[in-house]
């Protein structure tokens, strides 16, 4: 029987608001049943891999979690180094091997392989070198879980997403870049630090790529529900422009400063992307910006490609994008980050 919906999401003249507030995916497939056992495969065993997949298991979200690397030495280290926790951690299943059938039956696959940039290797070489290794990652996992979803940790995320998307012929719900979600908490800490308030109290999205090009939501942060530029506009505080561009910019050069201190990124990409396991696999209804198939929303029309919008997560994928009011200014810088992505996609002629 089909669940109608509550007197409290009806509004006048019996409107569901939850269609005034979320955009609906086309041909999305309905939410998958949820099993007894929870299944998650983590493709790549490399520092970002086992970043999400150690978050993962202290946060107690799977009963059963699958490590597939090319490495078997290496990944069949990592596995037994997890395992000697069992003892501190919630009872989980881990297991391990190159052989892509150890995925089967799983309910989330987050892939984080990818080629390493060689010394004077254009970006594109290098973007086309994991397309390959995409081509042999994929098809197995869609294999062996038709009914699984995809979340795309790689880089550049977006381009791979509508690449992973392409390849398992899964409808677009399931096939999710973890995107600005990452973006997305720096912003909040950068803004919660400038304030001198508590960052779950900041509510603030970097939208469109992963990258140079994102763009900074400015006229819908709010903090603890009072919005921040409506806020200093009606109490006549002066801000500059440019200090709000500097946090921006501070945003973007975060993961660069990090890599230069230490070498790679981990801990905030495990913690962002078990945040996103926790939304999809628990069906939290929780809102995330992550890359998703953008044409039809925010005046994106024409080619395919995938990019970060406020999504609703649940057990069925993307359910829906969220109507974020856009300034004209933020709506063209969205647009010029779809074309950034899409020159690059067209270079590689897929």
């Amino acid at each position: 029987m089909q669940k109608s919906p509550s007197a409290s999401a009806l509004g006048p003249g019996g409107l569901d608001l939850s269609q005034a507030f979320f955009k609906p995916i086309p041909d999305a497939s309905p939410p998958s049943t949820s099993k007894g056992n929870t299944k998650i495969s983590v493709i790549g065993a490399g520092n970002v891999g086992m970043a999400i997949a150690q978050t993962i298991l202290t946060q107690d979200l799977v009963d059963e979690l699958v490590l597939v690397d090319a490495k078997p030495d290496k990944l069949r280290g990592e596995m037994l180094d997890l395992q000697h926790a069992a003892a501190f951690l919630p009872r989980t299943k881990i297991s391990a091997s190159t052989d892509y059938s150890i995925t089967a039956g799983s309910d989330l696959c987050i892939v984080t392989a990818g080629a390493r940039q060689i010394a004077g290797e254009s970006r594109l070489n290098l973007l086309q070198r994991n397309v390959a290794l995409f081509q042999k990652i994929v098809p197995p996992l869609v294999q062996y879980s038709p009914d699984t979803k995809l979340l795309i940790v790689s880089n550049p995320v977006d381009v791979l997403t509508y690449v992973a998307w392409k390849l398992s012929g899964f409808p677009s719900n399931r096939v999710i870049g973890s995107g600005t979600n990452l973006d997305s908490s720096r912003f909040r800490f950068l803004i919660a630090d400038h304030l001198d308030v508590n960052a779950q109290d900041v509510q603030a999205y970097i939208v469109g790529e992963h990258g140079d090009s994102s763009v900074a939501l400015w006229s819908s942060i709010s903090v603890g529900g009072v919005p921040i530029l409506s806020f200093l506009k009606n109490q006549q505080i002066a801000y500059e422009k440019e200090t709000l561009e500097n946090i921006h910019k501070e945003v973007i050069e975060g993961a660069y400063e990090v890599i230069r201190l230490k070498g790679y990124t981990s801990w905030a990409i495990g913690y962002s992307v078990a945040s996103l396991a926790r939304s999809l696999l628990r069906d939290q209804q929780r809102i995330h910006p992550v890359s998703v198939l953008a044409k039809g929303f925010y005046g994106i029309d024409g080619d395919d490609l995938f990019l970060s919008l406020p999504a609703r997560l649940g057990r069925g994928g993307v359910m829906g994008i969220t109507n974020v009011h856009l300034t004209t200014e933020e709506m063209r810088r969205l647009q010029d980050s779809a074309n950034t992505i899409l020159q690059v996609q067209s270079e590689l002629g897929i």
